[in-house]
Formats: C-alpha cells, structure tokens, sequence
C-alpha cells in the first residue's frame, strides 16, 4: 500500500478523534422527557464555583416510584377521561389526593426540572423540625442581600423564627431563607438536611443546590416529587396556618413602622376553598407553581413546573387544573398512580453527624463521567490507529 493511502487513513483517524473529542458522549443519547437532568439552563447560575465539581445527575430507579404510569412521558389520565380545557403550558404538572394519597392525572411527572422558590416548601420542613419557634434570629450582611425577591430583612436586627417563617411563605424572601440557612447550621448543612429530608419522603428526583430556590449546580425535583414534599408539610398545622395567611405585619428594622406583606398566590383571594401553595420563578426553572384547594370533603392538591404566564396567567391555568380535578374526584376516575409513604418519620437522626453539602456523594460528576469515557474510546481508537499504521507500514517496506 502506497504512502498516500497511509497519510489518507492517518488523516481519516485524527479527523474522528477531533470530532470525539469537541463532542460529549453524554450529547449521543437525548434525553426528550429529561429523566436524568433538567433542561439545559440559559444562564451561568449552575456553573460550580472554581475548584468545586459539578454533582453528579441523581440516579433514576429502575421503577417509577408511585407505579408505572408515572413513568410515563406526556399526559397521564383515567381511561376515558377527555384532556384538561384551555391551555396548560407546564411542561410537568400533576394532581393528586392530599389525604388518600392518590394521583388523579398527571403529565411527565418524574421529569426532572427545576423548583425555584417552590422548593422553601423543603426548607420549611427543615425549619419546623429543627428550630424553636420561640427563638430568633440575628440577620448578617450575607441575609440582607440576597437576590430577591426580598422580606427586607437589616443586618443586625433581630426577627422571631415564627414571623420570619410566615413572611418567607407568605413573600418567597429569599433574604429570610438565607438567614434559615445560616441558623440551621450554614448552608452547607441545610442543604444536607433538606437533601436527608426529600430522601425520607421518597422524593428521589429533588435535591436542593439553594436553600431559596435560586439556581445552582445540581438543583433537580419533579412535579411528583414536590406533590411529597407539599403533602408532608401540608400536615403540619403550622405550614398549613402560614400559606392561607393573606397579609400580615413584619417590622423589619426596631422603632420603625411595620411594613404588611401579601400573599403572592392569587388563588388565595378569589378561588373559593383555596388552602395555600407556593410560587416560584427564575430564569431556567420558569413559572413553577403549588396549590390546594378543599370541596365536597377532598383536599386536591395540583402542582406545575416550567410554566408560562401566557396564554393565560399560571394561577389561571392552575385553577383550571384543579377543577379538573374536583371533576374526575367528583365521577369516581381511577386513579393513575399513588403518592408514597415517607420511608421513615422525617425526623433527623439523633447523633448523626453532619457535613457539608458539596453535591459529589453520588460517584463521579456528570462531566468527570463523560470525560472517562471520552478518554477510554479515544484510547481505543489511538491503538487502532497505531496498529493499521504499522501494519500498513510493514506492508509499505514489504
């Protein structure tokens, strides 16, 4: 064989390994209904911090949790049931018994998107099964300026945990959820204990990266998922208690006038039996939404994730999936699926220790996994090359 046909196949073999190289492996299977990851976020906000790498996608069980349907994909309804009206933008959503624990429709629930500010929902669970209500908190420089949205929270001052709790809930103040942090034992051990709590309710598609619900490296949940974690702090008479609250007086500064906060789920003031819920928002999560509402002696509970304001507002669209779903309680529909039982009483573990979170307890990261596998077919091929080489060239002197 000639010296060109080498050159050629040598040519042929660096081309192959330029392409590998500039192209993830991770890119070669996509993942449409985004199973392992969130979609890919249009900002920097999950870059992790120089030094620190990037956790590793949470690992997906073999079997859905809350039966095989909600494995599903796209819509998941009864047999014979006619499709929600009017437009639901949410990319997940679902409905559910908050009592009975059943699943009434649901679509892509155990897609992995991002919570925003739905997932202080977690850390309220975190806050009433750790801190004294009857304490309080000294705000730092780092509580006070936080990217809202804001309580107004001032360095120094001193807030009770029960007035900060409401206003969190009430005005998604990320400020207040920082200052929770930061009393829980620092961010780092919040998040651990968030993470232990999602675990303890099944919640295996949720890990929290903020303790607001701001985006960082490794944030994940489910519409599945937050339905758990909304059912479990829903039976708690303190949550239950804060989110139907509309308004209340917060003094953010001692010998100031007080300042009322509102409500900023619209649902409260004109959907008739509204318990309460959580909105939330952020460039890569969109609109996210949670809510309940009581008729005929049923608590439904309805959740959305990656939502739009248009066509219609999302309270709007949430408000009509929950009428949906009063109407499939109402004709007896069978159920699509079930919320689980928590594994264990979501209490922490007593003398356990505590460390901090860095997202890598999982095995490698994300890009450290692509990278091997990246580095081992390029090895491959590099032997392949190196052997035809030879062997050509052996053939060449022949």
């Amino acid at each position: 064989m000639s010296s060109w046909t080498i050159r050629l196949l040598s040519t042929v073999v660096v081309t192959l390994l330029g392409a590998l190289l500039l192209t993830p492996l991770a890119h070669a299977k996509p993942d449409p209904c985004n199973r392992v990851l969130p979609p890919r976020p249009v900002d920097s906000s999950e870059v992790p911090k120089p030094g620190e790498p990037s956790p590793a996608p949470l690992p997906v069980p073999e079997t859905p949790p809350g039966g095989e349907r909600m494995g599903a994909c796209g819509l998941v309804l009864p047999a014979g049931v006619h499709r929600p009206k009017g437009k639901i933008t949410a990319k997940s959503w679902l409905l559910a018994d908050l009592d009975r624990g059943t699943v009434f429709a649901a679509r892509d629930p155990h897609g992995r998107q991002r919570p925003a500010s739905l997932i202080k929902v977690l850390l309220a669970l975190a806050v009433m099964d750790k801190l004294d209500f009857d304490d309080a908190i000294t705000a730092s420089r780092a509580d006070a300026h936080q990217e809202c949205s804001c309580v107004g929270i001032v360095r120094g001052e001193r807030y009770p945990v029960h007035d900060l709790f409401t206003a969190m809930l009430l005005a998604s103040g990320n400020d207040v959820a920082h200052a929770f942090g930061s009393k829980l034992g620092g961010t780092g051990t919040a998040l651990a204990t968030m993470n232990r709590i999602a675990a303890d309710l099944g919640a295996v598609d949720t890990r929290a990266a903020t303790t607001s619900g701001l985006d960082g490296p490794g944030m994940s949940t489910s519409a599945y998922d937050l339905a758990l974690i909304f059912r479990a702090a829903m039976a708690q008479p303190r949550f239950a208690k804060a989110v139907v609250t509309k308004r209340m007086r917060f003094t953010t500064r001692e010998g100031k006038r007080p300042i009322t906060l509102y409500n900023d789920n619209d649902l409260l003031y004109d959907y008739p039996g509204f318990l309460g819920g959580k909105t939330g928002y952020t460039d890569d999560a969109r609109h996210t939404y949670l809510g309940a509402a009581e008729r005929g002696g049923r608590r439904i509970a309805v959740v959305m994730l990656r939502a739009e304001q248009r066509p219609t507002l999302v309270s709007a669209q949430a408000a009509s999936l929950l009428n949906y779903g009063f109407r499939l309680a109402h004709r007896g529909a069978e159920p699509v699926g079930t919320l689980v039982e928590p594994k264990r009483a979501v209490t922490p573990i007593a003398g356990a220790r505590t460390v901090e979170y860095d997202g890598d307890d999982a095995g490698p990261t994300a890009a450290e996994g692509t990278s091997a596998a990246r580095e081992v077919v390029v090895l491959v091929i590099v032997a392949l090359a190196l052997t035809t080489t030879i062997v050509l060239h052996r053939k060449t002197r022949r």
